[in-house]
């Protein structure tokens, strides 16, 4: 989400009756890539680019090809195919063996519902969000149409395609929680790839401390572009964290906190009355991921005064908290319950890549 912010930042302070812009989208992956599907890169007429498609090398190409959409004004797809590891093959040396798919889109500012405009609705929600777009078609009109899925029961009117499938379709990404790739063929046989994209909302931090490790998590939370919101003494923090959190709050004001699924609540108050208080007001609001420093004795003291919860037993309590990395300083620990973090809302271990078994991501 931050990448996606920081295009539609970047897109509203053009000054577009002078320059021109174009997005590259990644839309399609196989096999190995250093950016996966969703990847953009909003590309200035001037040669300027805002985000990514690939770890460096990618970019270059498709500047040129953005240019050329925005010259054009018309929507073009392009296959980097680095299987063989081949960079005669397109003319840039990867390193990735995979194959990746980009979609080079020109943007209209004067559609209020182009692409760009779509995202800055994505960005303002608190739940995921839904995007349908046509990613080859012989029709080049057709291709790079992008839809924003505002309501499931009412999908797009995509013309030769049955609603009932479109249906089912968005159903089932919404249900997998990843984007997924429908190749069909319209009522006229004309034949259709879509990218159904699954767009997580910005991951929500809730921080309960006040102390100085809390500027070492804000700092890492801010990098990585997370909602942060605060719950401690206001008079003890530091200036710099009301810029960067969204809420600042009591720890008497814990309950107008909203949580939603791709929220974490870590306590870090380096106090044992006021994580015994608030533990059980966010285990009744249900984050995705609880985390609570200190040592597993500290945990168990809690428990046995927590009598109606098994803090054990609960799958999205952390406590200690953070992976075991042997942190020290307050930005490593930062770092470690963070990285635990993405490691939860991802659905993996947090253990060393060298150990697993077949492709980095998933499928």
């Amino acid at each position: 989400m931050k990448e996606i912010r920081k295009i539609i930042a970047d897109y509203d302070a053009l000054d577009h009756d002078k320059e021109k812009v174009a997005l590259a989208s990644v839309v399609n992956v196989e096999e190995s890539s250093y950016r996966r599907v969703g990847a953009r890169m909003l590309v200035r007429s001037s040669g300027i680019w805002t985000g990514g498609i690939s770890g460096g090398c990618l970019e270059g190409d498709a500047l040129k090809r953005s240019q050329m959409a925005i010259f054009k004004n018309t929507a073009s797809r392009v296959v980097y195919d680095t299987m063989d590891d081949d960079q005669n093959q397109i003319g840039v040396g990867l390193g990735c063996n995979g194959r990746i798919e980009v979609l080079f889109t020109p943007i209209d500012p004067a559609d209020a519902n182009n692409e760009i405009e779509q995202l800055r609705k994505v960005a303002a929600q608190d739940s995921p969000s839904m995007m349908l777009k046509v990613i080859d078609s012989e029709n080049v009109d057709l291709l790079g149409k992008s839809y924003l899925i505002e309501n499931d029961a009412e999908v797009v009117d995509l013309q030769g395609i049955r609603q009932d499938d479109l249906q089912q379709w968005i159903s089932e990404t919404r249900a997998n929680r990843k984007p997924r790739i429908v190749e069909c063929t319209t009522d006229s046989d004309e034949e259709l790839k879509l990218l159904i994209e699954f767009i997580k909302p910005e991951t929500r931090l809730v921080i309960i401390g006040y102390n100085y490790d809390v500027n070492a998590f804000a700092g890492i939370a801010q990098e990585l572009g997370w909602e942060i919101h605060i719950i401690g003494r206001a008079k003890k923090l530091s200036k710099s964290l009301f810029s960067q959190a969204k809420q600042v709050l009591e720890f008497e004001q814990a309950e107008q906190v909203e949580v939603h699924d791709y929220t974490a609540v870590v306590l870090m108050s380096h106090d044992y009355n006021w994580d015994k208080t608030l533990l059980p007001i966010f285990i009744e609001k249900n984050p995705a991921y609880i985390g609570m420093l200190g040592p597993k004795k500290r945990m168990h003291k809690m428990q046995g005064e927590l009598p109606d919860y098994d803090l054990e037993s609960l799958v999205n309590f952390h406590s200690p908290v953070g992976l075991d990395i042997g942190a020290e300083s307050p930005e490593e620990i930062a770092l470690a319950i963070a990285s635990e973090i993405v490691a939860t809302f991802r659905g993996r271990s947090g253990a060393s890549l060298k150990f697993r078994e077949g492709t980095i991501h998933e499928r």
